[in-house]
């Protein structure tokens, strides 16, 4: 908040739910890195008071209903942006939804839009999308961030905002994204 920021993302995950149960040492892995629903409630409470906007990736249909109440909309990462049992329960929310699009082509992008708009119209609703490009890189080189697919994503998708998801250290890329066209900034 006094960086300036209008919003602050994490990501809601339980490892049991997102790795297999034979992967013990993933899931212990996993795990070090987890925030109970109770962490998140108190985080929600404190982006509030701070007056900025409280998001959270959830990775699971139960983190889903869990989040719904405490958030304004729904960030999918890049890995779930074709993970159609997901796009749906949330979806279903009738909120915004921001998705970013590094693992994705552009046809399975357009299938999540689908899914999406689908859900929505049955419900007589439109409270609209976002789709971010990111590289998987993590961090990134600014050389490797591929900036040119915000606009192949803006032509793709006239009817969506567009943004970028910002893996790179420093702030170049950002500025970049924002100078071609990219209207949500995410910086990792």
């Amino acid at each position: 908040a006094e960086a300036g920021a209008d919003a602050v993302k994490f990501q809601t995950i339980v490892p049991e739910r997102l790795v297999a149960s034979t992967e013990h040492a993933r899931i212990v892995q996993l795990k070090r890195f987890q925030l109970t629903y109770d962490e998140f409630t108190r985080l929600a409470r404190a982006a509030r008071g701070a007056g900025i906007l409280f998001l959270s990736t959830p990775f699971d249909t139960e983190s889903v209903a869990f989040l719904d109440p405490m958030v304004p909309a729904f960030k999918i990462a890049s890995g779930d942006c074709t993970c159609m049992p997901l796009l749906r329960s949330i979806a279903a929310t009738g909120k915004p939804i921001i998705c970013s699009t590094g693992h994705a082509t552009i046809e399975e992008v357009v299938a999540t839009r689908a899914c999406i708009r689908g859900i929505w119209r049955e419900r007589g609703m439109d409270p609209g999308r976002a789709f971010l490009h990111c590289v998987g890189a993590d961090p990134g080189p600014p050389s490797e961030a591929n900036l040119r697919a915000i606009t192949t994503l803006a032509q793709a998708f006239p009817d969506c905002v567009i943004g970028y998801s910002d893996h790179t250290l420093g702030i170049d890329a950002a500025v970049a994204a924002v100078a071609i066209g990219a209207r949500i900034i995410e910086k990792h």
